[in-house]
């Protein structure tokens, strides 16, 4: 028997999350419809007795550092967490949010911001090998859909590269991922996504040795209204952006699908990222993300990609859980699109440190597009685009490409 407080009776309405996220009283500590508080360091949190999966369940077992539900007024600054659990901070229907300074140092999720409005998150480091680092969520734990909006995140280093306790001790000892395992430790939208994410900005973060950014929505509501810029990115063990638009449907029966819309990426850095993967921007048919601006990136891929992979057809999956590798290798190495429309990509540059038979730009089912002043290899085959079911297709000052306009294209390769 341990000694943490029992978790709170399921609802008995809905089991649309997973157990961790709706249940709060099995925490080191946690706090209900509580306002005006601060968690003040210097100090370590430590997590010893915290679990995570089947165990979780159990009478007087712990799974979670600090949890919070439907608070008020709350700062968390200048404090350290060693294995926090299934979360180190959950935060769930908790508006004016400020985490500042915090080192997590965990074996599962970092900090999961679900359902939250007017959040400041900045200046934290975390390192979490099994899964993610810092993650926007809007699930239906509070037993009716709420979004997350009014978020900034800043100045923040997340990583899936260390052993556990090895960031916080400062030996900094290489995790090594068993089996088929990719370390995870990224910034990310969703999985759950009931009630949606607007006015999101985040600037100036570092991702290493881990996955890059995702934004997802696949449980029918809005993504929309963010801005991203200044990231670097390095050792990116799939892909650095992912955008999906999905129709998992995870909630209440009768929803339609959500969408994904205004979405600004500015000024990346990302090297040393997978060679079997793109960056991907993918709706589904008949739901299409839209108006989306990249612009000011430079992604170095490791390349090696086979004439094959730049055949695949990629299955649209739209009902299963996303995730960057979904979808297996991609036949780009640069971006991979599909089911956009409202597409402007400007000062871009995509390299690869091997050979690589794929195109750089893959588009499939995209209207009005336009690419300026972007810089790619050909493949093997000459192609630097492999475009299908496209209208308004411009390139501009491009190489290899001269100045185009295609008004409506069945295939083409360019």
């Amino acid at each position: 028997m341990g000694h943490y407080d029992a978790a709170e009776p399921d609802p008995a309405a809905h089991h649309y999350e997973d157990y961790g996220h709706r249940h709060w009283h099995n925490a080191l500590l946690w706090g209900v419809g509580l306002e005006n508080i601060s968690v003040l360091g210097p100090g370590t949190l430590y997590g010893k007795g915290l679990t995570h999966g089947p165990r979780q369940k159990e009478p007087g077992v712990g799974d979670k550092t600090i949890s919070l539900k439907e608070c008020h007024n709350v700062t968390i600054r200048d404090i350290s967490i060693l294995k926090g659990g299934h979360f180190g901070i959950l935060a769930t229907g908790v508006d004016n949010l400020t985490l500042d300074n915090v080192l997590i140092d965990t074996n599962v999720d970092g900090m999961d911001i679900d359902c939250c409005h007017n959040v400041r998150v900045s200046n934290m480091t975390v390192n979490s090998p099994w899964d993610d680092a810092i993650c926007l969520k809007s699930s239906y734990a509070l037993g009716y859909p709420r979004s997350t909006e009014n978020v900034t995140i800043s100045n923040c280093f997340v990583t899936a590269g260390y052993d556990l306790g090895t960031l916080l001790d400062g030996t900094f000892k290489r995790f090594h991922p068993s089996g088929h395992h990719l370390p995870t430790g990224r910034i990310k939208f969703g999985t759950e996504s009931n009630g949606g994410f607007k006015n999101i900005a985040i600037s100036n973060c570092i991702f290493d040795h881990c996955r890059g950014l995702a934004l997802e929505t696949v449980d029918g509501a809005l993504l929309e209204d963010v801005s991203i810029s200044n990231i670097t990115m390095r050792n990116i063990d799939d892909l650095p952006i992912f955008m999906r638009l999905g129709s998992r449907m995870r909630g209440p029966a009768g929803r339609p699908d959500g969408q994904l819309r205004r979405v600004t990426i500015s000024n990346v850095v990302a090297s040393h990222t997978s060679g079997r993967y793109c960056s991907i921007l993918s709706g589904i048919p008949g739901h299409q993300i839209e108006d989306v601006r990249l612009s000011d990136i430079m992604i170095l891929s490791q390349g090696g990609g086979t004439r094959m992979e730049a055949q695949r057809r990629l299955s649209e999956r739209e009902n299963a859980y996303p995730e960057p590798n979904m979808f297996g290798p991609t036949p780009a190495y640069g971006f991979y699109i599909r089911h956009v429309r409202g597409l402007e990509m400007s000062n871009i540059e995509v390299r690869t440190m091997k050979a690589d038979a794929r195109p750089a730009f893959v588009l499939e089912d995209v209207k009005h597009a336009d690419f300026i002043h972007i810089q790619a290899r050909v493949s093997s085959a000459g192609e630097a685009f492999a475009l299908e079911n496209v209208r308004d297709f411009n390139a501009y000052l491009s190489r290899p490409l001269p100045e185009i306009h295609l008004e409506s294209v069945g295939e083409k390769k360019l």
